[in-house]
């Protein structure tokens, strides 16, 4: 047990930083930093055709994008032009940076050469997985370099899944059904070439395994606001609407593989001591099987809510707003776990609420 005057670093998972418990409160909670999308799917599920839509749009203009494995299944040559490693394209179509499959260093280099004005400023990167990534380990690297969060802020995980063969994906491969549990946002493309029936079939599926909103393409397109909006992640995949799903089906999501996602709320403000505690012995007995952790939390004697995200051991530097991104003002989590049910969650903030003065 960890006594009073030392802290290990399970117990500060959610520690602040040195300008106070969270820091200077933000407006956004990214604050400056460089907001990154990072889009998965399975092989053949229309990455590069969503993202290309995105690079030729206005809202697109001034996003680098780093495409994460040489011979991905639909990149075009274009975009693959001079590299057998990884690619960085910068907004509508111009190639501007080679750099190294190592995703850390890439972005390191990326931000270095945008610096000292080797390629054009850009206002976002969106990274683009192979069709068999597993998104964990990505999402890990945010959380994990702190370095790098300095710089960039992991903005959304964006899953897209193919109307035709998303069902049999889902049923087949891991991999497929790991990025529809961890995504923040699912696109559904390629619905103008599968049975009606199947596609919305699928979309139920696609609704009972996950908290996250799911809007369709239109041939390979879809409204840019709903890739790069910074609010909207706070505003519906924690929102009313994520709540009100989370009561429609039961209070929690199950996928196959022992994965489940559910919603907490809490009615009144934590204390943080107890919310940290909390979140350290649940990592600390089941770390490896807390996936994904990601709400904002209403902390005694703060004016905004506080912007909290995890991924297995590792925390996200927490980020205070300075004012609510809605009406409503309660604490909301959610929770993307392996064998870890809701009830057991919500009895031990409980219990560790009740403990911690």
């Amino acid at each position: 047990m960890t006594g009073a005057g030392t802290r290990d670093p399970i117990s500060r998972l959610f520690a602040g930083s040195a300008a106070g418990r969270f820091g200077a409160a933000q407006r956004r909670p990214r604050g400056t930093r460089i907001p990154v999308s990072i889009v998965t799917g399975f092989l053949g599920a229309g990455k590069t055709t969503l993202i290309r839509a995105l690079l030729d749009s206005p809202e697109g203009a001034g996003t680098a994008v780093v495409v994460n494995e040489f011979g991905e299944v639909g990149i075009d040559d274009a975009l693959l032009r001079g590299s057998s490693d990884a690619t960085v394209l910068l907004g509508n179509g111009c190639l501007c940076c080679l750099a190294r499959s190592d995703l850390q260093e890439t972005l390191r280099a990326l931000f270095a050469d945008r610096q000292r004005g080797a390629v054009p400023s850009f206002q976002r990167v969106i990274i683009e997985t192979s069709g068999l990534a597993e998104p964990g380990p990505l999402l890990q690297t945010f959380a994990s370099d702190r370095a790098l969060g300095e710089e960039f802020h992991l903005q959304a995980l964006v899953a897209v899944v193919d109307a035709p063969n998303g069902a049999r994906n889902l049923a087949s491969a891991p991999e497929a059904r790991e990025q529809v549990a961890l995504a923040d946002r699912i696109v559904l493309t390629k619905s103008d070439i599968a049975e009606a029936a199947a596609t919305q079939a699928l979309a139920s599926e696609l609704a009972l395994m996950t908290a996250a909103p799911v809007e369709r393409a239109v041939s390979g397109a879809i409204d840019p606001s709903y890739l790069l909006d910074e609010r909207l992640d706070l505003s519906r995949g924690l929102g009313a609407a994520a709540h009100a799903h989370d009561h429609a089906y039961g209070h929690a999501h199950a996928h196959s593989d022992g994965i489940e996602s559910f919603v907490l709320t809490f009615d009144r403000p934590l204390a943080w001591p107890a919310f940290e505690q909390a979140m350290a012995v649940l990592t600390a007995l089941r770390g490896p099987d807390v996936l994904r952790v990601k709400g904002i939390v209403a902390v005694d004697g703060t004016k905004g809510p506080v912007v909290v995200h995890a991924v297995q051991h590792t925390a996200h530097r927490p980020v205070q707003l300075r004012d609510w991104p809605d009406d409503d003002h309660r604490s909301r989590l959610v929770f993307i776990t392996r064998g870890i049910g809701r009830a057991d969650v919500e009895a031990l903030f409980a219990a560790v609420a009740a403990l911690v003065k």
